[in-house]
């Protein structure tokens, strides 16, 4: 597996990629009238509160660099549960948060009736089957257990994974799918829905569990000993792409679209391949791209609803 970033269809040159780019971002700020004065789209805050979860070697550069080649202080709220960062935004604990996909958001903004918004790219990564037992997806047997996480979007990713390496049968071709969907008579494995960061000790327990790469660092797990997973270079896994997340209020904040942009510098995007193990692909995309791909989700979950 390579330990450098891979190039990747997603990259776009319009895309801010580097840090002069976010650099003379940062001197066009300092031109810019401060907050309350006519033209000004940068709210002036002592430090910026950014959530995360499982905070890393990425999340703590990449802040550091915030207040080097920005002049931003950045304060790093770690989370152990993704289910926290968006209503922590929301409530204005934070300025912003950066560990969720789009699909992700989409399924929270129309669960909570919220807005949140991306306001920069970072990477896809895939997501990924474990196991403690095996080492290959052909040695699992008939009737053996494998943990998923249970919020929506990645549960129905996960299962999907699962399908994709032929381990369950689904009834339908939902892009969503759930254990109900699963055709349990012609399927290899059993599936069991927990709380993402359950999925790692369910390792302990289970035959296989499919874990998000936020929680892989923490339990010391290498991500190339994946048995499988799904393809960051598929253009249809776009909806994954992974963003730094505002209010919409701040949709237009140009600090925190700088600090967001930091994420492309090749000092974060090599610390991020390091800890990827060169599995993560970055995603150079215009913000509007997403915000499109966002609004397209919401829309079909809406109308699934």
């Amino acid at each position: 597996m390579p330990t450098t970033a891979r190039s990747h269809p997603l990259r776009r040159r319009h895309a801010l990629t580097t840090v002069a780019a976010a650099s003379a971002l940062a001197l066009a700020l300092t031109s810019c009238a401060t907050e309350g004065d006519e033209g000004s789209t940068e709210t002036e805050r002592e430090a910026y509160r950014i959530g995360v979860v499982g905070e890393n070697e990425t999340h703590r550069l990449l802040a550091q660099l915030a207040e080097e080649e920005l002049g931003h202080e950045v304060e790093l709220v770690n989370f152990t549960d993704y289910n926290q960062p968006n209503p922590a935004l929301s409530s204005g604990d934070l300025d912003a948060n950066w560990f969720q996909h789009i699909a992700y958001l989409a399924d929270y903004n129309v669960a909570s009736g919220d807005d949140l918004t991306p306001v920069g790219p970072t990477e896809i990564v895939p997501l990924s089957l474990y196991s403690e037992e095996y080492d290959s997806v052909e040695d699992f047997q008939e009737g053996d257990e494998i943990a998923v996480p249970n919020d929506a979007v990645n549960q129905g990713r996960a299962i999907n994974v699962l399908a994709l390496a032929g381990l369950v049968e689904l009834t339908g071709d939902s892009p969503q799918p759930q254990p109900r969907d699963v055709d349990e008579d012609a399927s290899t494995v059993t599936v069991t829905p927990l709380s993402a960061e359950q999925t790692v000790n369910a390792l302990q327990s289970v035959q296989g569990s499919v874990i998000n790469n936020s929680f892989l660092n923490d339990a010391g797990i290498d991500p190339t000993s994946a048995l499988f997973g799904d393809d960051p270079e598929d253009p249809a896994a776009f909806p994954f792409v992974n963003a730094f997340v505002v209010r919409d209020e701040d949709r237009d904040d140009e600090a925190l679209a700088a600090i967001a942009a930091l994420y492309h510098d090749e000092r974060v995007l090599e610390i991020a391949s390091e800890l990827s193990e060169g599995t993560s692909v970055p995603a150079d995309v215009d913000v509007e791209e997403l915000r499109t791909a966002l609004a397209e989700y919401e829309a079909a979950i809406g109308d699934g609803a």
